[in-house]
């Protein structure tokens, strides 16, 4: 995430040294390097948001010893708000069950259940 930030950053500062010809180039130059470098924070942040979701989710799914997690994947889409449990467990009580932690830690997020029960 940081090293995608510093590429978009380091881009941008060799874009406006590259463009520029007079104080107005100057500015509009810096103007667009904010916006990108700015853009690139944001969604940097909703990356490491989105992984707290994911890690939060996931060792509480862990703790519960009625749920064997072993084959249970979390992933968070931080812009849509949407958490989506996928893989396999044993019964159909675990897959009930960890979507009901999900629910439970996922607060302000909708929880995607696709988790399948081993044949």
């Amino acid at each position: 995430m940081m090293h995608a930030f510093r590429t978009m950053a380091s881009l941008a500062c060799l874009a406006l040294v590259a463009a520029c010809n007079t104080a107005d180039g100057v500015k509009k130059d810096a103007d667009i390097a904010a916006e990108k470098t700015a853009e690139a924070a944001s969604a940097t942040g909703s990356a490491v948001e989105g992984a707290a979701e994911t890690s939060q989710i996931k060792t509480a799914i862990m703790a519960d010893t009625r749920v064997d997690a072993g084959d249970i994947n979390v992933d968070t889409d931080e812009n849509r708000k949407v958490v989506t449990l996928r893989g396999t467990v044993k019964t159909e009580a675990e897959r009930v069950l960890a979507g009901e932690i999900a629910n439970s830690k996922a607060t302000g997020y909708a929880v995607v259940n696709n988790l399948s029960v081993r044949k």
